[in-house]
């Protein structure tokens, strides 16, 4: 259990326990106005919910750092319950909630290797890089003269997930998509 300083909240990203579950602050704005103390605005996701909850830390109130855990696991298949993985080494499957995972079941590739982050050992949810690759499955044919710049069309990927991307992407491409807005960056191959 680690105690965080006031200043310690100030970046995104952070992981605190927050009325004993663990939160994630996804933004923060430090305060300071004449003769008042300065004060942290914070929005805050908790990462056993979702849901997100706003919240003014004081200066000199003290914060506790979640005890969350990073382990790599594979991911095997989701359903109504939510996303099934398995413990490469002690073949433990753990299932993290649906809601947790809904918005990013089109990353998950059967046999993929996923971060999932525990919280007093349960999974609480997952964390994928900034961008992953993933194959074209379906697409509308390109025309000779597409470029760059002459604007996208929709592509379905192996995991299911629609992106649109430039007209140039064929079937068989792999294109690399941002996890977090879900938009395409760039091909992958040529």
């Amino acid at each position: 259990m680690s105690v965080l300083d006031f200043s310690d909240l100030k970046g995104t990203g952070q992981i605190i326990k927050y009325n004993d579950e663990p939160y994630q602050i996804i933004w923060s704005n430090f305060m300071r106005t004449a003769q008042r103390k300065p004060v942290i605005q914070t929005k805050l996701r908790n990462l056993v919910t979702g849901k997100i909850m706003e919240y003014s830390f004081k200066f000199g109130e003290k914060v506790e750092g979640a005890d969350v855990l990073h382990k790599k696991a594979q991911f095997l298949y989701f359903d109504e319950e939510g996303s099934h993985f398995m413990d490469p080494v002690t073949y433990e499957n753990f299932v993290v909630p649906k809601v947790l995972t809904e918005d990013k079941k089109g990353f998950f590739k059967e046999g993929s290797d996923i971060t999932l982050i525990f919280f007093e050992e349960r999974p609480i949810g997952v964390d994928l890089p900034i961008k992953m690759e993933l194959k074209v499955t379906e697409t509308s044919p390109g025309i000779k003269g597409d470029t760059a710049t002459g604007g996208t069309k929709p592509a379905t990927l192996e995991t299911g997930m629609t992106v649109n991307v430039p007209l140039f992407v064929k079937e068989g491409d792999v294109v690399r998509v941002n996890t977090e807005s879900g938009l395409y960056v760039e091909r992958a191959n040529s």
